[in-house]
């Protein structure tokens, strides 16, 4: 089962091919405010009946939102985790390797995941690199622009699965369901050196067009590509699902929320697990205007996102005033 969220208000249901507008709630949020108010599946909670919809069309003239936003945008964290797939330190290394004499810190990470990243259920294990996107502010919907700041060396996309997740009033964490993502980040900067990973990182992400509800698939094939004037430019698969992942979801989950803060009720997470391809890693250089697409067969409709440089002088700081 899918759910996709309209701009402005309203839910749609896609079962197999037919799509349905659900009658009653405007937000996948109060849904799965109302399923965790239950404890109840989301699906078990669903209205019946609706008007049919094309949510090709939808799609198509940007009329979908991404699947989850909370009515307080800084109640809404945007996360991360890296080196977390079993084909991305051979592109973190090279972009770290000829600044460390021997292995690089990322790849000493990666290889922690692979010896203890998968635990047995119920038990914790390594813990996976994290990054922080920023608030609900900074989350992008299907067909938006994702905005590289003036200061910026660079904004390269990176094809990602996303969780989504809400805060019980006990404060239990409750996965609602995946998407896809598009972690926006700018890889020029990360080369400069390793320690700049939280400034590249610091940009808007896209999530969408639809939520998957149920359980990840273990093995997906997805394509990540670049289109420039309509042409394809770029075009390379990636593999994602705990099949060809360091570490388990479990594991990544358990890292972002043993934070107590990260356990506040009624805050809404977005918490994308990691890629093993990036066009950058290929000597790929993403212009303002060039379009962004990630597709895997189990999410339904690609995420497609155009990219636009912000106006601004990179020079000028930012000036403080004093009270």
């Amino acid at each position: 089962m899918h759910l996709s969220q309209l701009v402005g208000g309203g839910v749609i249901c896609r079962q197999g091919e037919a799509a349905r507008l659900l009658p009653g709630p405007t937000t996948i949020f109060e849904l799965a405010e109302e399923a965790v108010r239950r404890a109840m599946p989301l699906a078990e909670i669903l209205p019946e009946g609706g008007e049919k919809m094309d949510l090709a069309a939808l799609a198509a003239s940007n009329r979908l939102d991404v699947p989850l936003r909370h009515p307080e945008p800084a109640r809404m964290y945007l996360t991360g985790t890296g080196l977390t797939h079993t084909g991305s330190a051979s592109a973190r290394d090279a972009m770290h390797a000829a600044q460390a004499a021997e292995a690089s810190d990322s790849l000493k990470m990666f290889r922690i995941g692979l010896e203890r990243g998968r635990p047995v259920p119920g038990q914790a294990g390594a813990q996976p690199e994290w990054f922080y996107k920023g608030p609900g502010t900074e989350a992008v919907a299907p067909g938006a622009t994702l905005a590289s700041p003036a200061f910026a060396l660079d904004g390269g996309e990176e094809p990602e699965i996303a969780g989504h997740y809400l805060i019980a009033p006990n404060g239990q964490p409750w996965r609602i369901g995946f998407s896809l993502a598009n972690e926006f980040s700018d890889h020029v900067t990360e080369r400069i050196n390793y320690l700049y990973l939280a400034h590249s990182k610091l940009r808007p992400a896209a999530f969408g067009p639809e939520l998957l509800v149920g359980d990840l698939p273990r093995h997906i094939e997805g394509r990540s590509r670049v289109l420039r004037g309509g042409e394809v430019i770029f075009d390379a698969p990636f593999l994602s699902g705990e099949d060809h992942m360091s570490h388990s979801i479990a594991n990544l989950e358990h890292h972002h929320f043993k934070y107590a803060p990260f356990r506040r009720p009624g805050d809404l997470h977005i918490h994308m697990f990691g890629t093993a391809t990036l066009s950058f890693s290929q000597g790929f250089t993403a212009q303002e205007g060039d379009v962004f697409e990630i597709s895997a067969p189990p999410f339904g409709l690609p995420l497609r996102n155009p990219l636009t440089v912000l106006p601004g002088d990179p020079e000028r700081a930012v000036q403080i005033r004093a009270l």
